[in-house]
């Protein structure tokens, strides 16, 4: 990994592992009581706290990250597109670039937060060409995949609707090269009820680990009932060969979090 060539931190607080800067950076969004709890949303106030946030709350978040990074300069084809669907401030980009060493790659990041999106360019742009990668601010859902040797969604589809998740899944499917990859990282409801219970402490215990509150634990699952649904691994799984991908691995968990890599036939049609 070339990390000495990039800055170790930038205004957004943070670095190549996710990490948050300093303190004024930390995640205290719910740590007051709230009379009224609305939906958890990616504005201002998560951007400004994102990296935190997820190292705290996400298992195996860095390693995440460091894989992605990993598995794109494995796969990543000379003048292809890689896309980062739901890139948030932009650290699977910068870990992708990181690894990739190949001649004309270009980046396109795609967001619907517009506070998301300024973060990502404010980091790309201390360690990218300008010229070398896109952001757009729009649905996942919508975005046209082309030219596409790897396609990144890291947390991502637990927020689009489930009714639009195959479609989804089957046009970067469609629009990957032959031998293309998708990573899919998710959080997961477990097949077997009691281990879906255990995986729910453990990863509660996990954030109370990190320093967050039992408040803090309980307003953030609140927000999110309406706006976060999760799948099964054996949904992802099912979706993932429907939409023809020839070989699919779980290759990460980390208690109630799994990652995917989804090989596409290395044969055009």
């Amino acid at each position: 990994m070339n990390e000495g060539r990039f800055g170790l931190h930038d205004q957004y607080g943070m670095d190549l592992k996710g990490n948050s800067r300093s303190m004024n950076r930390s995640d205290e969004i719910y740590a007051s009581k709230r009379a009224a709890l609305t939906d958890f949303s990616f504005g201002p106030e998560v951007a400004r706290v994102f990296p935190d946030m997820v190292r705290r709350s996400v298992p195996g978040y860095e390693t995440l990250g460091l894989m992605i990074g990993c598995i794109a300069g494995m796969r990543a084809r000379p003048n292809s597109n890689v896309y980062d669907l739901g890139c948030s401030l932009g650290q699977s980009v910068l870990m992708m670039h990181s690894r990739i060493d190949c001649p004309g790659v270009h980046y396109v990041c795609v967001d619907n937060s517009p506070d998301m999106l300024e973060g990502c360019q404010v980091n790309l742009d201390s360690r990218i060409s300008r010229a070398s990668y896109t952001l757009i601010d729009d649905d996942v859902e919508t975005v046209p995949i082309n030219n596409a040797s790897v396609v990144v969604m890291n947390l991502t589809l637990q927020f689009v609707d489930p009714a639009g998740r195959n479609r989804l899944i089957q046009k970067i499917h469609d629009g990957l090269l032959a031998s293309g990859v998708l990573v899919l990282s998710e959080k997961v409801i477990l097949d077997n009820p009691h281990q879906n219970e255990v995986m729910n402490i453990l990863h509660d215990e996990f954030k109370r680990a990190h320093g967050y509150s039992k408040l803090e634990i309980s307003q953030k699952r609140t927000a999110l009932e309406r706006v976060m649904k999760i799948d099964t691994v054996e949904c992802h799984r099912k979706r993932l060969l429907n939409a023809g991908f020839e070989f699919v691995h779980q290759w990460f968990q980390g208690l109630n979090f799994v990652s995917f890599l989804a090989i596409k036939s290395g044969r055009e049609p």
